[in-house]
């Protein structure tokens, strides 16, 4: 065989495996995953550790337990401060996660590549400018997310609404819905959204996000968590916590909120069996 036809056939062999992987692998692996049976522990777990689970409706659990059984595949932990990361562990943030993504494609998570795991709140350095001088402070915090493929959670405050499904609080959902808000390029507390449902969710949020920050500068009971009025992304994901943990509440206080939620979400806890 002559050198050319050898270095045809070689360039030829290459492209083929550049196609595949570029456009194919992802999809033949995720299929050769999902060949592989759910877990019965998994699903014991997902019980105990998710309570939305339980409420699933019967379509809904395959849909639900293969965006779970790709995450868990796909996504790796790791544990900070000597935590120890383990089964449940990651069958409780995965339950969460996928919650958020169970009418829509798994390709939404494809950008998160770890999950960090602290054993509780956790400091982080914070360094701003003003004018000439560097200012510096300690923040405490409970979990972040990052656009460039990392969520950091607190494994007290995740165990914590696992155990207390009417808790306003689930950092899993709220820093998953940062990530979310990031599918567009921006946190700017909409997710992609288009046509006529991007103007309704605009208006919508618009005036529930300036009716909050009246409500708390005029020293009012606030429907919603404070923390949810310091700018947009944070309101979106402080929503998601209430959409899924208080939807009684939520839908009572603001219920074109809920219903924009319900529309995007595709899913209505308030009257999930």
């Amino acid at each position: 065989m002559s050198s050319a036809l050898t270095f045809a056939l070689f360039s030829i062999v290459l492209i083929a495996a550049s196609v595949f992987y570029l456009f194919f692998y992802r999809n033949w692996r995720r299929n050769r995953e999902l060949e592989q049976a759910f877990p019965e522990r998994w699903r014991t777990l997902l019980k105990e550790q998710v309570p939305y689970y339980s409420r699933l409706r019967p379509e809904q659990r395959a849909p639900f337990e293969q965006r779970v059984q790709l995450f868990l595949s796909e996504k790796d932990f790791y544990g900070c401060d000597g935590f120890e990361v383990d089964e449940r562990v990651r069958l409780t943030v995965a339950g969460h996660a996928c919650l958020l993504i169970l009418t829509r494609p798994f390709s939404y998570y494809d950008d998160i590549r770890s999950i960090l795991m602290y054993p509780d709140v956790y400091r982080v350095r914070h360094a701003w400018e003003h004018g000439m001088i560097v200012h510096e402070s300690e923040e405490i915090r409970a979990g972040e997310a990052s656009s460039h493929g990392q969520v950091v959670l607190a494994w007290s405050q995740c165990e914590q609404a696992a155990n207390n499904h009417h808790s306003p609080h689930n950092v899993i959902l709220h820093e998953f819905a940062h990530q979310l808000d990031y599918l567009d390029g921006s946190a700017d507390g909409a997710p992609p959204l288009s046509g006529e449902q991007a103007r309704h969710w605009q208006q919508t949020m618009s005036r529930a996000y300036e009716n909050l920050q009246n409500t708390i500068e005029h020293h009012h009971k606030p429907w919603l968590d404070p923390y949810g009025a310091t700018e947009p992304a944070e309101f979106f994901a402080v929503l998601t916590e209430a959409f899924f943990q208080q939807p009684e509440h939520l839908h009572r206080e603001q219920a074109e909120v809920y219903e924009a939620l319900k529309d995007y979400y595709r899913l209505d806890p308030l009257h999930a069996r």
